[in-house]
């Protein structure tokens, strides 16, 4: 598909749903559209594959916080950076137990478990395999982020029960080196084949706010889709700057721009789940449904985010109940 016929797209026109290659400039031109145009064109798309009235809810628990020897310019939980973050050891079983109790109770159907390492020790793995099994146990979907993984151990989390694994791409090729250098985007590929190759699903998305290039966030965007098989999952980041790290001065993201890149991943990656994820603490309840317009079909749900805020759950319910929106 050229960029020309995409920029041309009005009102009037039926969107397109099926692409199974896209270029930079493809995308590019997606985000060059006029904004309603453009959210139109994703609400399209997302209307013939979602119930566009309904939105996934998930939790997400951080039980392992701190420590880890990775470099990662946003992380607050990086050993290299002097942040608030205190390091912790990984949370007793019960407790992990506890919590997804909790947030099934408020209406959440996916508990996610976030561990700050740059990949699990085999010790360490057999406790996180005892927290998936007794969290899916409970009737709830199951996802893990543990960094980079090792040969076999996707298997052993398959074993398990495990329903997705989560490891974000975070930024395109190009521009990945400026915000990280202790590992490359190769290795964070590599952690992603050894997931699909186990059957699981594929959570997987980005930070955009760090600095990129508008051509950079097309380039993520495409990076995913054209994945041998696009995630079953994309959170979609929004940079939340944090005091400590070499990102704590980044300027806010123009909110529009963050719209079109939810649109954007809606309409390359037609039948993935679009996930707001962090930096939802600091949008509007209408920035919000704005997103939800765009393809945003999937939310985390709770007080925190690993180590930062999210909307709390009152707030959320309200908006819910506000938009005319059923959580799945």
């Amino acid at each position: 598909m050229q960029a020309s016929s995409l920029a041309a797209v009005s009102c009037d026109t039926k969107p397109l749903t099926t692409v199974r290659r896209w270029a930079v400039e493809d995308v590019l031109a997606l985000y060059d559209l006029p904004l309603m145009d453009l959210i139109w064109r994703a609400q399209g798309v997302h209307r013939e594959h979602f119930d566009p009235n309904a939105i996934q809810r998930s939790t997400l628990l951080s039980v392992k916080t701190g420590g880890c020897s990775e470099d990662c310019s946003y992380c607050s939980q990086s050993a290299r950076y002097e942040t608030d973050t205190a390091r912790e050891r990984l949370m007793p079983l019960d407790e992990v137990v506890a919590a997804a109790k909790a947030a099934k109770d408020k209406g959440a159907s996916r508990f996610c478990m976030g561990a700050a390492w740059k990949g699990p020790k085999d010790n360490d793995l057999d406790r996180v395999l005892d927290m998936v099994r007794e969290v899916k146990a409970l009737g709830m979907q199951t996802c893990v982020t543990l960094g980079m993984l090792k040969d076999g151990q996707a298997e052993k989390l398959k074993e398990a029960g495990l329903d997705y694994y989560n490891h974000n791409l975070d930024t395109d090729k190009e521009f990945y080196g400026q915000v990280i250098k202790t590992h490359t985007h190769d290795d964070r590929l590599d952690t992603l084949d050894q997931v699909r190759d186990a059957g699981i699903n594929v959570c997987s998305g980005g930070i955009i706010g760090m600095g990129e290039s508008r051509k950079n966030r097309a380039a993520l965007i495409v990076q995913l889709a054209n994945l041998p098989k696009p995630p079953e999952s994309v959170p979609i980041n929004n940079l939340v700057p944090i005091p400590g790290t070499p990102l704590a001065d980044n300027p806010r993201l123009d909110p529009f721009e963050f719209v079109r890149t939810i649109a954007a991943a809606r309409i390359t990656m037609p039948t993935s789940w679009v996930r707001l994820s962090a930096g939802r603490q600091e949008m509007s309840d209408e920035l919000q449904a704005m997103c939800f317009l765009a393809g945003a079909n999937s939310m985390f749900y709770g007080d925190f985010l690993l180590t930062t805020g999210n909307p709390d759950i009152e707030r959320d319910d309200a908006l819910f109940a506000r938009l005319g929106i059923k959580a799945v």
